[in-house]
This record gives C-alpha cells, structure tokens and sequence, in this order.
C-alpha cells in the first residue's frame, strides 16, 4: 500500500518508529508553508531555525534511503496550505493511505482531523513518541480534583519514571529545592564561554526575504547561534552537562547586564521540535550527575528536571484539557494595548529595556526574564492578552503554542483565573532588584513610589491590587498583600493611582 506519511515542522524526531524500515512504497511530506510564518508574526530567527532544521532532517532521511517530498518556501509550485499540498501529493502519487502524526496545537489538530474526512482515502494519526505522557493523562490524573496542582503532577511522574528517587522517597530527602534555586548572580562563579555554532545561513534568509515574509528582530546571516541538527543539539546538552549544569540550579532565576544566559541550558528549541527528547536530556543529566556527585549538588540537578519533568509536561496537559476556550480566556478583563517599545527595547526601564532587546537580538530570554519581567509588566498595565499572547508566541525561537499559551496567558498573565497559578505572578521594584543588577544605574529608583524618577513597578503593583481586589480579595495566597493595601491611607493611594495610570496610558514614554 503506497502510504504518505505528514512530517510537520516540529516534528523531527529521528528516533520515531515510523523511520526503523526503509520503505519504497512510504513517501515522507515537509513542507515550508506561509500558513505558518503568517499566522502570527515571527522573529526571523525563528523562521530560520525552524526551515533549517527540518532540511537537515529531511537530507537525514533522504540519506537512510526514505522516500522525501519536500517544498521549500521558496518553491514556485508550493501552494503554501496544507490541505492544498497533501491532496496534490496524493494524486501525483497514487496514495492509497495518509498518515499523520498527532499535532502539539490544536488548530493544527482540528485542520488534519477535517483534511482526512475529506480524503477519499485511509488515514491515521500516530503518536509522536516524544513526550512522557499522553495527551490525556494530566487530565486523567486531576480527575475529581479542584485545583491543578503541578507539585502533585511532578511528585507523580517522579514516582512513575523513577527520576531521582531513593526507594519510594525523593533523592537528598525533598522534592522541591526551589528555595535553593533563588540566588543573585554577581560575576562569580565564573561563566564558561557560551556554546554557539555560528553557521552561515544567507541563502536560507535570502530565500526567506524573496518571498516577503514579515518577520522582526535581528539576525546575523553570518553567525547563526542555533542547534539545527540532532548532532548539534547533542553537542548542546553535553555542553550544558559539562560546563553549566554544576551552578544551573543555584542561578535559575538569576539576571545580570553581563550575561544573557548565565547557566541555562539553552535546549528548549531541540526539545520542542523534537531534535532530542525529554527523555534524552534527562537521562544524559542524571548520568553526569551521577559519575559527579562530589562535584554537583542536587539541587542544581532537581531544578532542571523539574522544568521537564514537571513544568513541561504539565503545561502541555493542562493545554490538551482546556483548549479551546483556554485561548478566550481573560478573567481579569484586561484590555489596553501592547506598547510600542515591546517591537524596540527603547524604554528608560532598565529591566525592560535588557530583557526586551535582548529577545529581540537572541529570540531567547530565560523564564523569569519573561515571567517576573516582562510579563509582570503586561500584567500591572493590565494588557490584553491576545496581544500578550501573539508577541510571545512570535518573539521565542522555542514558542509553539502548547507551551507558549499556557505560560502566558496562564501563569504569566493570570487571565485563566488560576487554572495554572494559584496568585498572579507580579511584584514591585524589590523582587527585580533582588534578583540581578538590572535595577543598577536605572532612570528611576526603586526606592520610590509617586516621585517622577520613582520605578513605574512600584506604583503599578499597587494600583493592580487595588483595580483587581474583586478577583483577589477570597485568594487565601493574597491575603498578606491585600491586608498591606488595605492599611494604606487615601492620600497615598491615590498618588499612587495617579502615577500607574500615567504609566499605563502612555508606557512609551517610561
């Protein structure tokens, strides 16, 4: 039976069962489609990375002797949707069954369900043998629960997987060593020299600029930084086992103006388009861990896999359980627009200003620079999420929906009402300050409140409390910050409204 098989973008998995045979009769589609560099507006070097890695995975397949239909974006015969270019496959091949594997975004999900009723042919869908769970499995786990709790979830797969446990306990006697992944970076210890692969991909982003895709931020076409192959991204987790796992935990959460990624791993992208799996880098970290346990603490190596094992996995049920109304879902009713200088970095805002810039020189910050940073920003100014949302998922070279959404619009954003996070994620000055230098030689201070150089953090955090008291007022984790806002005076109070209100009308001119 001549089979065609769908191989999506962020599917490039070289380990799945689909590529153990070689097969005349399989004929493998790719394809470079402007259905999805146009549905939100990327950052080119998310465009470029995508595009490169799936070439490199296709000439891996077609080196094994697979069979490989694939369109470039530059291809004049590409009609550039999906529907349109697996039906004309079909027929110029007479295929007598389709194959797909399952998609990690729903929409994508919905359109393959609805292409193969249409085909006057057999179809089914696979999984894509890449995560630790299914997609129903978080689901099936909460069931009859009231809260999503993720500790719970990522004590489970602890359990399930048998990752750091010693009998039925957590290995070094707790599950969480989250208060030990809380320190400030001040140049020491010493950052090895960051892993990067400068490749050349001019002719890629030539192509790319031929056919007018609207992207933003920067590239160098001369120094691409990215993994694009499965033998780069294996480089990439050695390097991160060898050179930056030992101080991972410890600076996590850490920012500093010298250095735009301290000691994270940078595997995100690999991951999330299956170059390497989960279980891949998780199994790589414990078997360094454990042929160096004299020299790395486990805390350093439980922070890691509880963004994986825990985070990731959790994110991606909690996706599958809500979609599609999750994409609707403002609780907070927030409204005002996106400011300008999220597409610039030009703001007086120190952290703002370094942790923009720099997603938009690298497609890259870490989670708390785009959690307790800019998102907490989005949140105080009370943004709409859609917006919030099509920024984030356009911006991050890692962003696919069914991770992006639930960060933002979720823990990020707080406008599924607590699904995800059991209080929003914002602060004042302080926890910015606490964290890295980025408040050092700012525009304002973080010391004040009203005062024209007074930290806009400052006067927001407390205005949001107060216009959101409604929604706050029963949550047993706020009750400390509501108590602290009820005991201000009316004077200040209002000072304070009137400064968040001035930032909040016009954030372009902070």
């Amino acid at each position: 039976m001549k089979t065609l098989r769908l191989i999506l973008g962020d599917q490039l998995n070289s380990n799945h069962s689909w590529f153990v045979d070689v097969d005349d009769d399989i004929h493998y589609l790719m394809a470079e489609m402007r259905q999805e560099t146009d549905y939100v507006k990327h950052h080119i070097q998310k465009v470029v990375g995508f595009f490169c890695a799936m070439r490199n995975f296709a000439q891996s397949l077609k080196e094994q002797g697979h069979q490989v239909h694939y369109l470039k974006i530059s291809d004049s015969d590409n009609p550039h949707g999906l529907e349109e270019i697996i039906k004309w496959h079909i027929d110029q091949n007479d295929i007598e069954k389709f194959e797909y594997q399952l998609p990690d975004e729903y929409r994508l999900d919905q359109q393959l369900k609805e292409i193969s009723e249409s085909l006057e042919i057999a179809s089914e869908s696979v999984d894509t043998e890449h995560f630790y769970t299914s997609r129903e499995e978080l689901k099936d786990f909460f069931e009859g629960k009231k809260q999503l709790l993720m500790e719970s979830f990522y004590r489970m797969m602890r359990e399930k997987h048998e990752i750091l446990m010693a009998g039925e306990e957590p290995e070094g006697g707790k599950w969480n060593f989250d208060q030990s992944n809380r320190k400030k970076w001040n140049g020491s210890p010493d950052i090895p020299k960051e892993r990067s692969f400068n490749k050349d991909i001019s002719l890629l982003l030539s192509e790319i600029e031929d056919a007018d895709i609207d992207t933003f931020g920067s590239i160098d076409a001369k120094k691409y930084p990215w993994p694009t192959s499965r033998e780069e991204c294996l480089e990439v987790l050695d390097y991160f086992c060898s050179k930056l796992l030992p101080y991972f935990g410890d600076y996590q959460d850490a920012f500093h103006t010298d250095e735009k990624f301290l000691f994270h791993s940078r595997l995100s992208f690999a991951m999330n388009s299956k170059m390497v799996s989960p279980q891949e880098v998780i199994n790589r970290v414990l078997d360094h861990y454990y042929e160096n346990k004299d020299a790395i603490d486990i805390s350093q190596v439980e922070g890691f896999v509880r963004q994986i094992l825990g985070w990731r996995e959790y994110m991606r049920g909690v996706y599958w359980k809500e979609m599609p109304k999750y994409a609707q879902l403002n609780e907070l009713k927030n409204k005002n627009s996106l400011p300008e200088f999220f597409w610039t970095g030009e703001t007086k805002m120190n952290c703002l200003r370094h942790s923009i810039s720099q997603s938009l020189e690298e497609a890259y910050a870490h989670h708390i620079q785009r959690l307790m940073i800019i998102g907490n920003f989005a949140l105080l100014t009370q943004t709409d999420p859609d917006e919030v949302d099509a920024w984030y998922l356009g911006v991050y070279i890692d962003a696919i929906e069914w991770v992006e959404i639930t960060n933002t619009r979720g823990m990020s954003q707080y406008a599924d009402g607590g699904i995800i996070a059991t209080k929003p994620y914002v602060s004042s000055a302080n926890y910015i300050n606490k964290m890295g230098n980025y408040c050092k030689g700012c525009t304002y201070k973080i010391s004040k409140k009203t005062e024209e150089d007074a930290c806009p953090f400052n006067a927001l955090y407390w205005n949001f409390l107060d216009e959101k008291r409604e929604f706050f007022e029963n949550n047993h984790r706020m009750s400390m910050m509501m108590s602290l806002l009820d005991k201000k005076d009316s004077e200040e109070m209002a000072a304070l409204r009137k400064r968040a209100q001035e930032v909040i009308k016009n954030p372009d001119k902070f």
